[in-house]
């Protein structure tokens, strides 16, 4: 059984905000599969630190837009 991540991502608030993306299309920019972002978004996978900035980039944001992990007290940061 795959743990659920604590990070949680704002990709699909990010999407509708940049035209209404697809996950597909978004898939496309990054060369991942439309399922790996919908686990992403689902909080069911991390991605790589990599994939991270990638998103990041086709936002025009800076990680911690994309990104939050809770901190100790379970606030984001």
């Amino acid at each position: 059984m795959v743990k659920p991540t604590k990070v949680t991502n704002s990709i699909r608030a990010l999407r509708f905000a940049n035209g209404q993306m697809t996950q597909a299309e978004l898939a496309d920019r990054i060369g991942v599969t439309r399922q790996t972002i919908i686990a992403i978004e689902q909080g069911r996978y991390s991605p790589s630190l990599e994939m991270a900035f990638q998103i990041a980039r086709v936002f025009k944001v800076p990680l911690d837009e994309v990104f939050q992990y809770p901190d100790s007290q379970g606030e984001p940061q």
